[in-house]
């Protein structure tokens, strides 16, 4: 079930990339509503462009590679399936970052935030994925914790 999951995941960002690769221009911008554009962008760098022409994309892919192994690593010794979720969205979206780096040298962005003067660097469903693995972890650490100490009292 969870190798479906990963599968309809990156398979899901994969296809939303493509559709917007050959449907909007590079650098344009498509408005939905006020306050979210659908946009064609290539981050050459990490999250949010960081390192763009500093790092290259190798050791970028190389990188990744290494943190996927240790997530795999710490997915098969955890015995926790909330955690376990968590890491599995955490793989699909780094498998599908650098699925893209390595087919196109850059990951195309294209959720586009913004309010007034005020915006968020473009990102894709693997952003999402990876945040919401995270959170999940987060969430699930804290009810852990929380629950360690109420069995303390």
């Amino acid at each position: 079930m969870k190798l479906i999951l990963l599968v309809i995941l990156i398979l899901f960002d994969f296809l939303t990339k493509k559709i917007v690769f050959n449907f909007i221009e590079l650098n344009n911008f498509f408005p939905i509503i006020p306050f979210l554009d659908i946009t064609h962008i290539h981050n050459y760098g990490i999250s949010f462009g960081l390192f763009a022409g500093i790092i290259p994309a190798w050791m970028i892919i190389l990188s990744g590679i290494f943190i996927i192994i240790f997530l795999l690593n710490w997915m098969m010794k955890t015995d926790n399936n909330l955690e376990r979720l968590g890491i599995l969205f955490i793989i699909a979206g780094a498998i599908s970052n650098i699925g893209d780096r390595f087919l196109n040298n850059y990951v195309l962005d294209f959720i586009y935030f913004h309010y007034n003067q005020y915006y968020w660097p473009a990102f894709n469903f693997a952003d999402i994925y990876i945040s919401f693995g995270v959170l999940i972890i987060i969430i699930n650490t804290y009810n852990l914790f929380k629950d360690r100490l109420n069995k303390n009292d």
